[in-house]
């Protein structure tokens, strides 16, 4: 077999796996297609990037169509469901619109959305230094702890733990870029009890919020600590008594002394001479 019969072998044989390849490629295409156009179901995704409290319009929303496999289950799929609803979390352009990050129906949009069932929003006044300086952001979770006087000694107390911060200031939006918010008002979502305790720790201490790990969900019973106990030689102060009132028994005015007198006998002369006690 000469060299000229090869290389002719060898071109055929590569036009024909091109062929085949390209007959293939044509087919497998098709066929997605033809998938996509019947069997996909509709779904809806967000036009753009939407941002926490915002109420629902119909630009904010697209339809596409996608297998069922690829689905979430539940998620809506014409956009009635979903207008007029208030997103509780933020969605990305391209995401899908669940109902897990929309607020209830007829539940309204901003802060009273946000606001989980049979939970309060209530706010606190915050520096700095109690906002963690300003890394207490929304979204993220707080200890709440609390000083004051117990009987005459100074204490701090973790009065609440775990809490949900819906808002700071008047932003509901967690910064994209991680950085500090400052704001002098910080809103938390607590129980109807916790917010009583609040409230009065609130104004009658100092609050202090410390800031927790998104993934430390953990509660456990922390003891007060006082000021004896950080300062072991501090004594506390004792508590002021009343001075005690002594009776002391007088005594009367001394009795005058007896006047004493001196007799003078001079032959037949007597003479008698009184004298006093001047002592």
């Amino acid at each position: 077999m000469n060299r000229s019969r090869l290389l002719m072998i060898g071109g055929l044989a590569l036009a024909v796996g091109l062929l085949v390849s390209f007959a293939v490629y044509n087919q497998l295409r098709n066929s997605a297609g033809k998938n996509d156009n019947t069997g996909g179901v509709p779904v809806l995704v967000a036009a753009d990037d939407i941002q926490v409290g915002v109420r629902l319009e119909a630009h904010d929303v697209r339809v596409i169509n996608l297998p069922q496999s690829a689905v979430p289950p539940g998620a809506p799929s014409t956009p009635s469901q979903v207008v007029g609803r208030g997103v509780i979390l933020p969605v990305s352009k391209g995401e899908f619109i669940l109902n897990s990050k929309l607020a209830a129906v007829n539940a309204g949009a901003g802060l009273p959305s946000m606001i989980p069932q049979g939970m309060r929003a209530v706010s606190v006044r915050v520096n700095d230094v109690v906002s963690v300086a300003g890394f207490v952001q929304p979204g993220t979770h707080v200890d709440v702890l609390a000083t004051g006087n117990e009987g005459n000694e100074r204490q701090t107390t973790t009065v609440l733990e775990n809490v949900l911060v819906l808002a700071v200031g008047k932003s509901l939006d967690r910064s994209a870029s991680a950085d500090a918010q400052t704001a002098p008002v910080i809103t938390l979502a607590v129980s109807p009890d916790d917010a009583q305790k609040l409230a009065l720790v609130s104004q009658e201490g100092r609050i202090q919020l410390s800031l927790r790990n998104p993934v430390d969900t953990r509660k456990g019973g922390i003891g007060a600590t006082r000021a004896s106990s950080v300062y072991p030689g501090e004594k506390p102060v004792a508590a002021e008594t009343k001075p005690r009132i002594r009776k002391v028994a007088t005594k009367g005015p001394a009795p005058a002394p007896a006047p004493y007198q001196v007799e003078m006998i001079r032959g037949s002369k007597r003479d008698e001479t009184k004298f006093e006690d001047n002592k």
